[in-house]
């Protein structure tokens, strides 16, 4: 008989089979993790569905303005199943941002931010912005009426930047208007950043199992652990069958739910779609740069809404890592939940004024919760933590109010000026 014990041994010996036995197979993972904890890797999942049919569609795809619409469709109906991965890849990259919106409100939730694991937090953030740039540049190769558009619109943001803007923007059409060379280059981009999303993807998953998975008790302390293989692996495994039934059932029965209709009509600089809208993963942030009257205040304020996740980690101030045991926080977490879907249905709407003026309040809310409803929370359940009795801690909220409210008035009247 074959001695298991010295069979592992073997395995565990040689460095390639150790780094996967470290990381897929032995690596301890808390008992008590829910099935939100697994959409870490439905991502990678869907991250390597869209290289897979990426790859696949290039071989097909013409980047010539001229033939790139036609180059579609040749996909869509003369490539044999052709159109199961054009809308695969299609709606693969919405399914991609769901899951990772899902992952990183479930990270805003159990406070996967905090300390020691700030890296891993930012090093999501950067994949974000990858991610959004690569989708930005991938939504542009159809070459309908709503790619070329949506290209106009946001390459001429940058021109809003003192002195160099228009040189930028000429460098990025490379040339006078977007032609040939604006879709080349982003052709090239499209199909090169991937690889940099799935290198990246390998660091972030490094810095989670140099710290280990937070927990929704929020403290490694107060679980067990168990091996990921073959307890968790099932658990996953649950959850990638349940977006695959999803997902096909969308590329099969409702491919274009998630499109544009605009989309399907070939790109004319003479013909302005009447409203210019990005993609539905894109719609909250468009809704902030639609918030601010000012051109260059819109730009910085959507930026800005991405960048403020890189310095959450160090501006929270709680000692209680997760929001199950923060009652205060957890109201206003949802409360950002719902102000970020009311953002995206902004997006999506025409130019009116209650709408514009719903999004300007949704905005704030968005800007004073990251940047100062999270610090003061903190600073609160600390007082009310370390107060040796209830009068201590009255008075320690009250010294609190004193020395926050002004601060947050002013703010907030500063705000209302520039948005008005």
């Amino acid at each position: 008989m074959v001695d298991i014990k010295y069979t592992k041994n073997r395995f565990v010996s040689n460095p390639l089979l150790a780094l996967i036995n470290n990381h897929l197979i032995d690596y301890p993972t808390p008992t008590n993790l829910n099935y939100f904890y697994g959409f870490g890797s439905l991502a990678g999942i869907m991250l390597v569905i869209q290289i897979v049919t990426g790859i696949l569609l290039a071989m097909h795809y013409t980047p010539h303005v001229a033939h790139a619409f036609s180059s579609v469709e040749h996909i869509m109906r003369d490539v044999e199943y052709g159109w199961l991965l054009r809308y695969a890849h299609a709606n693969g990259a919405s399914f991609f941002f769901m899951i990772v919106y899902i992952h990183m409100f479930r990270g805003l939730y159990y406070g996967s931010y905090n300390a020691p694991r700030q890296m891993l937090w930012c090093s999501g953030v950067i994949l974000f912005l990858l991610m959004m740039a690569t989708g930005f540049m991938g939504y542009i190769l159809p070459w309908g009426q709503m790619s070329f558009w949506g290209a106009t619109v946001i390459t001429n943001l940058f021109s809003a930047i003192p002195l160099i803007g228009q040189d930028i923007v000429l460098w990025l059409w490379g040339g006078f208007a977007i032609d040939n060379p604006t879709l080349n280059r982003f052709f090239s981009l499209h199909f090169f950043l991937p690889f940099i999303i799935a290198a990246l993807s390998f660091f972030h998953l490094i810095l989670l199992h140099q710290e280990g998975s937070t927990n929704p008790l929020g403290h490694s302390a107060s679980t067990d652990y168990l091996p990921f293989y073959p307890y968790f692996y099932v658990k996953d495994l649950l959850g990638v069958i349940g977006l695959m039934v999803v997902f096909i059932f969308v590329i099969c029965f409702k491919p274009n739910a998630l499109g544009h209709p605009d989309n399907y009509l070939m790109a004319d600089a003479i013909s302005t779609p009447a409203h210019i809208v990005p993609e539905w993963y894109f719609l909250p942030f468009y809704a902030i740069l639609r918030s601010i009257p000012d051109k260059v205040g819109g730009i910085v304020a959507m930026l800005v809404s991405i960048l403020i996740l890189l310095v959450l980690p160090f501006i929270t101030t709680s000692e209680i890592r997760t929001a199950t045991f923060r009652p205060v926080y957890k109201c206003l977490y949802w409360m950002l939940f719902s102000d970020f879907i009311i953002l995206g249905w902004v997006g999506q709407q025409g130019v009116e004024d209650y709408i514009i003026q719903i999004g300007q309040i949704a905005t704030t809310f968005y800007f004073v919760f990251f940047a100062f409803l999270v610090p003061i929370t903190g600073t609160v359940e600390k007082i009310l933590a370390d107060s040796a009795s209830e009068k201590e801690a009255e008075l320690g909220i009250m010294n609190f109010v004193i020395k926050y409210v002004n601060v947050f008035f002013f703010v907030a009247a500063f705000l209302m000026l520039v948005l008005y």
